[in-house]
């Protein structure tokens, strides 16, 4: 799996963790929902920039060939 894929999954799982603490009332759990699904965003960002990154480099390799 990769870092973008994986960052998706931490957040829709710290966004369940949030909700579920908002709907119980349970104050830490849902700070540690939004700490997760900030995290997992920032991963999944981290994932596509990467992403990004490597596609241009292919794009440069194939004009270069030419």
């Amino acid at each position: 799996m990769n870092q973008e894929t994986r960052g998706k999954v931490e957040n829709l799982k710290g966004r369940v963790k949030e909700a579920a603490g908002v709907v119980t009332g349970d104050r830490a759990l849902e700070q540690a929902g939004a700490k997760q699904r900030a995290d997992g965003a920032v991963q999944e960002n981290l994932g596509k920039a990467r992403r990004k990154v490597g596609e241009l480099v292919e794009e440069v390799g194939k004009a270069i060939k030419k």
